[in-house]
């Protein structure tokens, strides 16, 4: 009796199998996370596209052609390091290496200095129709830096009825050769630099100030404490990730000049004005000599990172306070 019991019940379970239908796969179904993910990246996706593009290839492909002597248009022969001895025993490229550093910190460190203090005005309550002044003062950045370059080519102009040499005039100073003498013309450039960005780093430290809490200055005042002592111990303190951020992009933009010797001295450019980037450009597209131009870029590169670290040491040293020792 249990032998056909075991035999039925085998019997149904093989007929319980075979009225079963194959399952279908299931198929994975993205979640809404996911999705909004993947959206995300392809609105994205363009500007990485055309950075890769026009931003990291050509950065990769001058680190190549720095080792190759190319005009251009024929072929390419490799040289190793004869680009980097060629630029090292040149001495308008030390000149320039010069001109850029020179001219850098005489437009970039009053610049911060003066932006800074514009800043402390701007939010001071003592300024009436503040708009119209943030306004102006951030209307040379949105100019065209050509055209900034043209105005203080007349200004700075050779000529003794030019506006700077009739005003040295009036003291009796002779007229100056700006576009041709070796400190008025670094002059001319780094007035140029400082006239266009000092606004753009005033508005940037007076975000940051309005930013600050006001109990802090009213608690400073209860304390005594004075108004050169609130500036710095409560506001240069407090705008260290502005004044880093500045300090960061304002040596980079310095190391980079252009456009303000190129158009002030011509295209052709002068040693007294003679950036080193107006000087690889000079190499590529004046003498089509590609590989010096791009051994030079990449020794401006390893420039740019040491003097962007120097300068973010000593930034982040800043409003930094000094421990006292307990006896």
């Amino acid at each position: 009796m249990a032998r056909l019991q075991r035999d039925a019940g085998k019997s149904n379970d093989h007929n319980t199998m075979s009225n079963k239908e194959p399952q279908e796969p299931k198929k994975r179904s993205f979640s809404q996370r996911q999705r909004n993910m993947a959206s995300g990246y392809m609105f994205i996706s363009p500007f990485y596209l055309l950075f890769a593009v026009f931003g990291v290839f050509p950065i990769l492909y001058s680190f190549y052609l720095a080792f190759f002597r190319w005009d251009g248009l024929g072929d390419m022969e490799y040289v190793g390091f004869n680009n980097f001895n060629i630029i090292f025993n040149d001495p308008l490229f030390w000149k320039s290496l010069y001109n850029t550093i020179v001219i850098g910190l005489m437009g970039t460190a009053p610049q911060l200095i003066v932006a800074l203090l514009l800043a402390f005005a701007l939010n001071s309550v003592l300024i009436k129709y503040k708009s119209v002044f943030r306004l102006a003062i951030f209307l040379p950045y949105v100019t065209s830096i050509v055209a900034v370059a043209i105005v203080f080519s007349v200004i700075f102009s050779n000529q003794e009825s030019g506006l700077v040499n009739a005003f040295l005039g009036m003291f009796g100073v002779e007229p100056i050769t700006w576009t041709r003498a070796e400190w008025g013309t670094k002059v001319a450039i780094a007035t140029m630099i400082f006239w266009r960005w000092v606004g753009y780093n005033t508005i940037i430290y007076l975000a940051g100030m309005q930013a600050i809490p006001s109990d802090l200055y009213e608690a400073a005042k209860i304390d005594g404490a004075s108004l050169r002592q609130q500036i710095w111990h409560i506001t240069i303190p407090m705008l260290k990730p502005f004044i880093i951020f500045t300090v960061f992009t304002s040596t980079i933009g310095a190391l980079q000049i252009f456009a303000e010797p190129h158009i002030f001295q011509g295209r052709a450019g002068r040693p007294e004005g003679m950036s080193i980037v107006l000087y690889l450009y000079r190499d590529a597209f004046g003498s089509n000599f590609f590989g010096t131009a791009s051994a030079t870029a990449i020794v401006l590169f390893f420039i740019i990172i040491v003097f962007s670290t120097m300068n973010l040491y000593f930034a982040n040293r800043i409003g930094r306070s000094k421990k006292v020792g307990v006896k």
